[in-house]
């Protein structure tokens, strides 16, 4: 970045006003104006109306007249401001003022959107989650909407083909968009609020942001690279870590609250024994000490099983709980877990609470439809309890063997967390990180106060009032039921700090930070959401750049702008979708399947506003699921990480190995997954015809990802996510090489000119030549069902007779099998050589049949076919990092 006292060229596009008491640069005008109630995009006679109607208070400030390129924020790199001049006549502030004295909560008009164009958007449908909705409406624009992608096809190839409207934050007010008042009104609102009543304002010019572009994907990366010269709050530019290109696993769906050493170890071991070493581990939610307020105030809440039970439960110290507490070094290493654990144990326990939660919901259920003897369930309730109870025990009977109870574990060495990793790392030396889960106020109820050094009290939870449309939530019911003990925000550092420095010095590499939108229940007292939330990030942001490497975290339950806005500055990765469920836990059968495709398209197109901040983390998923395949092919192409939360015993080690290479690596894609172009607009979730299809590129060519994922999704009159039966049948599609976006990464571009290109379907395993004028490919997916397609530049070698079309396609054994092709060289005597990496087969299309074939120096037997199928089989090369070299001669 340019010192603060370098001098920085002013670009021609900015304008430099009179008002700033300097002279008046000429610029290019701004291709959106605001006159006569109407807000228009285009320049001279090529001009679209976006919003009529638009009100006197609403103002339009262009870019270029508010940026001034001398004085961005301070950390703000030169290339990123010289990007975002070049671009400055692309993009306007739309806002609006308030008569004085102000209001914490200022709701506006900004005009009306009557249907003349569609537009596709992200709504939080949970106070912690995000998801799609398209429409062409006002009235079709959900509540808490965090932008709007609007299509202006009259303009398409004259600059303004695309527009963003993007709510933002302006000083202490954060602003999303809702529908007007009234169906007939089409009305778009913009909201701003502090979250405080003693926070007003009158003046928000800069409360939303407004761009536009003939590419969808660049007027999204323009729009957000504005708002990050324009806040300087957070950073786009941020290094992954190494955990993204590793294979993982999470405890959650193994153990939820239950999770111990000994399950911990012996579910690592199961990966390791069938080679697939995790190379990361999530220790989730459960190994905290957190206690309820009606607790012993020095004791771990007892019985805590599923989530939902720890909701109200406070942090009482920052190290782990009695299970892991106890443990002394060596005792795992002495006696492994297959001497004396069940491995089916932790399942029996998670389904008894099961059964004590479904009963619960029976007994609720009842006194709602007016029972008045309710004694049968409180019996049925009770003798669960005990059940419960006595596996409970039965359970923390066996990890007494780990803490020296019974003699078979003492001896001098570390204890607790400290020693339980010393002790992993040494059985398992491939295991580089390892992440812990915490809430973003400590616990899910925060921190109980009296119980640390830390200024910590109960303040009662206040939803926003633009949540009250959004699904019911257990997670929001118990924070409301119990309050968050908040730490005094001067001291969030201080809270961050006291975590992470004992857990670096632990063995932890990292964090998972969960529940992070809390804050905004809570923030009256603190001069409002955004002044909270900017004293907890900043000390999260300080805290893990100081004991996690600055890139050490994970964000979940984050889907909010307010959060991307100020708190990414170190977060590197991000949750793109709700959790991975199993299935329905409202009830519903089909939620096995359904939810998978809701999950996918969640996923998919937070990715694009999400992806400009953070490498979006499609979640864990279970192997040996219904949908198991279904989710691999999305992960395997996501370019996020790949991790799994598999049950102890309950692996589908086969289809792991088409996701992971045997030292725990994966051949991760370059960019992050994006829905294709002829998808933005359309419901690829229940409008009966829509495949969603997601695209992404390797370093030799391209993928497409074709999901079916028809059969469920957001219901604007239950405000609930549900299943659409008629909607699960088969829908059809169509691929064409241009539907991979090359020219999002400069080292991929130039494959967007091949004359030709060879398809490789991964279910069919066809393989297909095309060029951009080819019909497209057409298919047909059954529901929840899915297709990849590699897309690989066909090259021309050689000269005259001896020419050689050839395009390496992968190893296709693995799901990503472009992923796998490490480098290409092309000769000039009609001979390739390539890096792979991986073993099985490798896939090359050759229109010519090869003299010879080697791998690593000797000749290898090789097939050829028709239609150019050219197969050689290559095999791990640990001593290589598992690269084997391949060369064709022809």
């Amino acid at each position: 970045m340019a010192p603060p006292n370098e001098s920085k060229p002013t670009p021609k596009v900015v304008s430099t006003t009179a008002a700033k008491g300097g002279p008046t640069t000429l610029s290019p005008p701004c291709l959106l104006s605001l006159q006569d109630g109407a807000l228009t995009v285009g320049a001279g006679d090529a001009k679209a109306t976006l919003l009529t109607g638009v009100p006197g208070n609403v103002t339009l400030t262009p870019f270029a007249a508010a940026f001034d390129p001398l004085a961005p924020s301070s950390d703000t790199p030169r290339e990123l401001v010289t990007k975002a001049a070049a671009n400055a006549c692309r993009g306007a502030f739309l806002g609006f003022t308030v008569p004085a004295p102000g209001t914490d909560r200022a709701s506006c008009q900004v005009g009306r959107l009557p249907g003349s164009r569609r537009f596709l958007s992200v709504f939080r449908f949970k106070t912690w989650w995000s998801t799609a909705w398209a429409g062409a409406r006002g009235r079709d624009l959900q509540m808490e909407t965090q932008w709007v992608l609007l299509e202006v096809p009259e303009l398409a190839g004259a600059g303004a083909g695309y527009v963003l409207v993007l709510s933002l934050v302006q000083g202490a007010f954060r602003s999303a968009i809702f529908p007007g008042d009234g169906e007939e009104e089409d009305g778009v609102v913009i909201c701003a609020e502090s979250g405080s009543a003693a926070v007003r304002g009158t003046d928000f010019s800069r409360i939303a942001y407004v761009h536009a572009g003939d590419d969808p994907y660049g007027v999204m990366q323009e729009a957000y690279l504005a708002a990050r010269v324009h806040l300087g709050t957070f950073r786009l530019e941020k290094a992954l870590p190494a955990m993204a290109d590793r294979f993982g696993w999470c405890t959650w769906d193994a153990f939820y609250l239950t999770v111990d050493p000994a399950g911990v170890w012996q579910g690592v071991s199961e990966f390791a024994d069938a080679g697939l070493p995790p190379r990361f581990l999530i220790i989730d939610d459960g190994w905290q000490s957190v206690n309820r307020d009606a607790d012993p105030p020095h004791e771990d809440a007892p019985g805590l099983v599923l989530g939902g039970d720890q909701m109200t439960a406070r942090l009482y110290r920052f190290d782990e709980c009695a299970s892991f507490r106890g443990y002394r070094e060596g005792a795992l290493v002495r006696r492994p877990p297959e001497l004396f654990y069940d491995r089916d144990m932790p399942r029996a326990v998670v389904r008894k609470a099961a059964e004590v939660e479904n009963a619960g919901k029976a007994r609720k259920k009842a006194a709602q439809g007016g029972a008045t003897d309710l004694s049968s369930f409180d019996d049925k309730i009770a003798q669960l309890r005990r059940e419960l109870d006595q596996l409970l025990v039965k359970r923390d009977d066996v990890l007494s063997k780990l803490c020296g109870d019974d003699g078979s574990a003492g001896g001098d060495g570390e204890v607790g967390l400290k020693a339980f990793l010393k002790d992993m790392r040494r059985r398992f030396p491939g295991l580089d990180d390892v992440y812990v889960w915490h809430a973003l106020c400590g616990g899910w109820g925060g921190v109980r106060p009296g119980a640390t050094p830390l200024d910590a009290r109960v303040v009662a939870a206040r939803p926003s009032p633009g949540l009250a449309g959004t699904m019911d939530d257990l997670a929001v019911d118990r924070i409301v039921e119990g309050g968050v003990g908040l730490v005094r925000p001067d001291q969030a550092a201080d809270l961050y700090e006291a975590m992470h420095s004992y857990l670096a010095g632990a063995g932890v590499t990292g964090v998972k930070v969960d529940v992070v939108h809390t804050l905004e229940y809570v923030c009256e007292e603190h001069g409002g959401r955004v002044e909270l939330a900017k004293a907890y990030y900043d000390g999260l942001s300080r805290s893990v750049d100081k004991n996690f490497g600055g890139t050490g975290i994970i964000a979940s339950m984050q889907q909010c702008n307010d959060f991307f806005f100020l708190g990414t500055r170190q977060v590197p990765l991000g949750r793109a979708g709700d959790d991975f469920w199993y299935d329905d836990p409202n009830g519903d059968p089909m939620g096995v399947y359904w939810l998978q495709g809701a999950h996918m398209v969640n996923c998919s197109y937070n990715s694009l506003w999400m992806g400009q901040f953070i490498r979006p983390d499609w979640d864990m998923f279970q192997s040996d699921h219904a949908c198991a395949a279904f989710h691999a092919a999305s992960r395997a192409i996501c370019g996020g990480p790949v991790y799994v939360s598999d049950s102890l015993g309950s692996h589908d080690f086969a289809l792991l190995r088409r996701l992971v290479f045997p030292d725990g690596t994966v051949p991760r894609c370059l960019h992050y997954a994006l829905p294709t172009r002829d998808c933005l607009f359309k419901n690829p979730l229940f409008d009966q015809q829509t495949v969603l299809q997601i695209w992404n590129l390797n370093k030799f060519g391209g993928v497409i990802g074709a999901f079916n994922c028809q059969g469920a999704g957001w219901d604007p009159e239950e405000h609930r996510v549900r299943g659409y039966s008629h909607c699960y049948k088969p829908v059809s599609g169509e691929v064409r090489p241009a539907d991979v976006e090359w020219s999002q990464r400069e080292d991929t571009a130039a494959m967007a000119n091949a004359a030709s290109y060879m398809v490789y379907r991964c279910q069919t395993e066809e393989l297909l030549l095309m060029t951009p004028s080819s019909e497209p490919i057409r298919f047909t997916l059954q529901p929840s069902s899915f297709e990849l397609f590699t897309i690989t530049p066909v090259t021309t070698i050689g000269g005259g007779a001896a020419k050689v079309r050839l395009a390496p396609v992968g190893l296709v054994d693995l799901l990503n099998c472009g992923g796998a092709v490490v480098d290409v060289q092309y000769g000039t005597e009609g001979e390739v050589r390539m890096e792979v990496k991986g073993a099985g087969r490798l896939l090359v299309y050759s229109d010519v049949k090869p003299k010879k074939s080697l791998v690593d120096g000797c000749e290898a037997e090789f097939e050829w076919g028709d239609g150019g199928k050219l197969t050689v089989d290559v095999t791990w090369k640990q001593e290589k990092d598992g690269v084997s070299d391949v060369a064709f001669c022809f």
